[in-house]
């Protein structure tokens, strides 16, 4: 047939494709070839040879939406291919993580993870991927704090005060939360326990109701992800009293961290990164961690992520698989323990 070639690889396996694919096969084989014995050059560059899609389980506005768009930006610049942001937000960001599950392990689609991905495991009684089998770590990209924040008429004005207060009236101190299971109820959760404290959480549907209703006075505490809280902080309407990170936030140098401020060994950020789908080949995922690793150095990134309170981070695949381990052991534990369902 004239529009198809019969070709053999490794001279074992018989396979025909339609004859426009062919330069296409033989290209992917010969870069194969070239990474396995440490050559580059323009075959092992051809990656990828059709736009990328960015798929955030979010919807557009936040930090989330606009690393994928930042980024996507400039790996299309590199790449000489759109990268395309696809915004799938829906059921606690399973519907956009479950599609990239399913999607060809081409290089063709990747994913913007954050803590929802490590604690939805533990949350839904069932969902449709296997978060440890399904996917493949590209790199994380980088980490924000979360920050206790209280109204800025609370008479607690450090966490000293709180722990005092929580201890002589258990349960009394109302503290906000994005709904049962979110990153910042879970931070609160992992706090309580170690702190040995209780208080009582009051649901909302988003951080940005939450906060206002904390500038408002409706509520007295939260933990938030900084990059949601510091408009508020800025304009002084909350008030920032401890950083749960393992080092003072720049944007908050003169915030203490939980452990300087009294809960040792409490860490809980905001993280983001990228994943694609498992089985995706080692060339494609070193390419897109060496590209991503050097878009992190570029100043004007610096720049947006400063501006959002998000620290880039960057490193290896491998680094980035045991970060994603870690959070998976840890937010079971918490959710386990406190008996934490998703509603």
């Amino acid at each position: 047939m004239l529009n198809k070639e019969t070709i053999r690889v490794g001279g074992a396996v018989r396979l025909e494709r339609p004859f426009h694919k062919l330069r296409r096969t033989l290209l992917t084989a010969l870069a194969i070839s070239l990474a396995a014995v440490g050559i580059s050059g323009p075959a092992a560059a051809a990656y990828p040879e059709k736009p990328v899609k960015i798929i955030v389980p979010y919807p557009a506005g936040g930090f989330n939406d606009t690393l994928g768009r930042l980024m996507g930006n400039k790996l299309g610049d590199i790449f000489g291919q759109p990268f395309i942001v696809d915004n799938k937000p829906g059921a606690g960001t399973m519907i956009g993580t479950s599609q990239v599950a399913k999607s060809p392990a081409d290089g063709g689609t990747l994913l913007v993870i954050q803590f929802p991905f490590a604690a939805n495991p533990w949350l839904y009684k069932s969902i449709s991927y296997d978060t440890r089998k399904d996917f493949a770590p590209i790199m994380l990209a980088g980490r924000s704090p979360m920050v206790l924040v209280v109204n800025s008429e609370s008479s607690i004005r450090s966490l000293s005060d709180l722990l005092e207060k929580a201890r002589k009236n258990p349960g009394a101190i109302n503290y906000g939360s994005s709904g049962p299971g979110s990153s910042n109820h879970l931070a609160m959760a992992l706090f309580e326990s170690m702190a040995k404290i209780s208080m009582t959480q009051v649901p909302y549907k988003g951080s940005s109701p939450m906060l206002t209703d904390l500038a408002g006075g409706q509520i007295e505490i939260a933990f938030d992800a900084l990059p949601h809280a510091l408009p508020f902080i800025q304009t002084g309407k909350v008030r920032p009293i401890a950083i749960g990170h393992a080092t003072r936030s720049p944007v908050l140098p003169d915030v203490p961290t939980v452990t300087e401020a009294g809960v040792e060994g409490y860490e809980v950020s905001s993280w983001h990164g990228f994943v694609a789908p498992a089985g995706t080949p080692d060339d494609i995922l070193v390419t897109l961690n060496r590209e991503m690793n050097k878009v992190l150095q570029m100043e004007d990134v610096k720049h947006v992520f400063a501006e959002q309170g998000v620290t880039p981070d960057g490193g290896s695949r491998e680094a980035f698989a045991d970060f994603i381990n870690g959070q998976l052991d840890l937010w079971k534990r918490v959710v386990q323990e406190a008996g934490i369902e998703a509603q």
